[in-house]
This record gives structure tokens, sequence and C-alpha cells, in this order.
């Protein structure tokens, strides 16, 4: 089988699995499986059982299997400007997040997000998030798009005080970006029902009120400059997902907030913080 290419929706979701993923969707995990299906694995059994990351697709009893967790920074002018970053110099650069960061939020829900422990400083970022069917490596940026299996969107949490002092130490800041629940996401929407994402409003509301509001269009780099990019240094492979980077105006919450997120064309998410 070639591993670039996505799998079948009826393999990924097979009646078992998702009877199995069914119990477990508010942590976005299901039970593994055997080795078999791991890159460079045997076929023995598994000496124990690590769950498996998945998204629902929406409209559908299908999961998205997740892989990696990709995301960009400072992909918006003005928020590169408030980090203290110029944007028109500072190449697009990569971070990542454990695939068992992510919290699935149900459309229509508010979901109960909790405030992360040694933090004082803790911050929403809103994203698009491109979810890929097709792998490669060295992808054209006009052949980019044809990866994408679908979009969502999704919170960028983010222990603002924990980045920042691991930034000003020069060390690297995995504990400012990828800790537990730190990637609140949607349920997928299939490319072929949303088109893809270019333009449109991108707004996040704490409490109602309105505190990043901006377009799509405005991104340094582009969701198909982001996956050639990603491309040309790591393989990249069916299941990898892309938080596309944030608008300006970041900023704290704390327990009792509740976020409130949108993109044009997909629907809302919502979290409280708890």
């Amino acid at each position: 089988m070639d591993r670039r290419n996505f799998v079948s929706a009826g393999a990924v979701s097979a009646a078992g699995t998702v009877a199995a993923v069914g119990t477990v969707l508010s942590g976005c995990a299901a039970p593994g499986g055997g080795m078999g299906t791991g890159t460079g694995m045997g076929s023995g059994m598994t000496v124990i059982d690590v769950p498996r990351t998945v998204i629902p697709v929406a409209g559908s009893h299908e999961v998205f299997p997740v892989r990696r967790i990709y995301c960009i920074g400072r992909n918006y002018a003005a928020h590169a400007r408030e980090m203290g970053s110029d944007p028109t110099r500072e190449p697009p650069f990569f971070f990542q997040k454990p695939t068992d960061a992510i919290q699935y939020v149900a459309e229509g829900t508010v979901a109960d997000h909790p405030y992360p422990p040694l933090t004082k400083n803790y911050h929403y970022e809103a994203e698009l998030v491109a979810v890929l069917g097709k792998g490669g490596r060295d992808v054209p940026v006009e052949r980019a798009l044809d990866l994408v299996w679908g979009y969502t969107l999704g919170l960028d949490m983010t222990r603002r005080d924990l980045q920042r002092a691991m930034g000003d130490e020069k060390k690297p800041w995995e504990i400012g970006k990828s800790f537990d629940h730190s990637a609140p996401i949607g349920a997928v929407q299939r490319v072929g029902k949303t088109g893809h994402f270019t333009q449109g409003a991108i707004w996040l509301k704490v409490n109602g009120v309105t505190k990043q509001s901006a377009d799509l269009k405005q991104m340094i780099w582009s969701v198909a400059e982001q996956i050639s990019r990603l491309s040309a240094a790591f393989e990249l492979m069916p299941g990898d997902i892309i938080y596309s980077g944030t608008p300006e105006n970041v900023g704290p919450v704390v327990r009792g907030d509740v976020i409130e997120m949108h993109i044009d064309g997909l629907p809302n998410l919502s979290v409280r913080i708890v």
C-alpha cells in the first residue's frame, strides 16, 4: 500500500472501528490495534494499549485518524508584529503538538476545557486547520491543495508565560504549546463540500466580546504554501493536519470564560475554561 495515499473511508471507519471510537470521542482517542499497522513495525501483539487519536467527520459515522499535528507560527502580519517579529523578513517556521493534545468539540456544544497547570497567562489562538488525505515530499505549491482531504477550525491554546520564558532562554518551548488538551478542534468537513479556504472572516469572542477579527486572505503563507514548505522538511502523510496560524489580538482567558470561534463556511466552535 502506498502510505502517501489515504485509505478508503470504509477502511478508516469500518463498523467495528466506529463502534469502538464512539465511546471515546470526547477524548478523541480510540483503542489501538496490533502493531501491523504501524510504520516499520512487526505483526506481533502489542504489550500495551495506546489510544488512537481520531476526529469525527461531519455528517457521517466516519472518523479521521490523526498522525501528526503541524502548526505554523506568526502567519498573519499583525500577529507577527504583536509577538515582536518582522513579518517582511521572517520565513515560515513550524512546530508540532502531540496528537493526544486534541480535544474534540462537537458542533452546537460548549465543551469544558481545563485550565492547564504551571501557567498564569493562558492564551487563545483561533486557526483554520487543513486535514491531509494524501502525502508526499517536495510538493510544488500548484499541486499542494491536492493533498487536502478536508478542513475544520481549531484553537492553538498556549501557556504564553512558559513559551516566552523558554524563548528568552533560547530553549525549545514545547511546554508552552504541546500539552494536554491544547488543540481543541471541530469535526472535519470534506473539501468536496466546503471548497478550499483562501478568504473569509475568522473571528474569536470571549464572553461575547470580539477579541480577534481578520480575513483568511491576510495569511502571509497560504495553506498551499505551507504544505509545500512542510513537505520540503518532512515527508507528509495521510492523517497529518496543519494549524494554519492565528490573527492578531491573542490574549488571556481565565476559569469561567467562554470562547467562541468562527470561520466563514464552518460551524462555530465553543469552549468554557474550567
